[in-house]
């Protein structure tokens, strides 16, 4: 099951996203950063899925993997955080771990369309253990931004694809479908 966004907190949510200033106009420079916003709830701006029952991280972690593959989403990138903050002396660490998945054509079109794209690239699954030992997939909710931009067709199409992709690869670890 998702967490969804509730449509009374997407104004709220989005103003937060994009920095808006009291004007409206997207904050350009790190001058904006220090003002005050509202608050949110950090979780209506994520996808988080937990795996079903009997699948296993790692399960999951290939599932992904091979998913996102056959949707030409290569892996990009993978940050295992939880190795490092052991390697830091730590102890009883849960396992938490970030994948990063593009397709590198549509991130250049996006980008070229609006530069500001960078900062959600590349699209990330975070596979984390609750403090309950529960096992998560936690992403980015696309939905979110997609509404909230100016977008061609031809670029809101790719976007949309990117987001069923993401979707397609989240619900494929945590049904550890492989």
């Amino acid at each position: 099951m998702l967490k969804t966004i509730s449509i009374i907190s997407l104004p709220l949510i989005f103003s937060m996203l994009f920095s808006v200033s009291a004007f409206g106009a997207p904050a350009k420079d790190s001058a904006d950063a220090g003002k005050a916003l509202p608050k949110m709830i950090l979780s209506h701006t994520t996808w988080q899925v937990p795996l079903e029952e009997g699948i296993s991280l790692d399960d999951a972690i290939d599932s992904m993997k091979l998913r996102a593959n056959s949707l030409n989403m290569k892996l990009v990138g993978h940050q295992p955080l939880s190795n490092e903050l052991e390697a830091q002396g730590l102890k009883n660490i849960r396992r938490m771990e970030i994948f990063q998945f593009c397709d590198a054509q549509i991130a250049n079109k996006m980008v070229r369309a609006d530069i500001s794209f960078a900062a959600y690239l590349p699209c990330r699954i975070t596979v984390v253990v609750d403090e309950n030992e529960k096992p998560w997939l936690v992403t980015l909710n696309m939905d979110m931004v997609l509404s909230m931009v100016n977008l061609t067709p031809e670029l809101q199409t790719l976007a949309k694809k990117v987001r069923d992709n993401m979707h397609s690869i989240i619900h494929a670890g945590a049904a550890g479908d492989l």
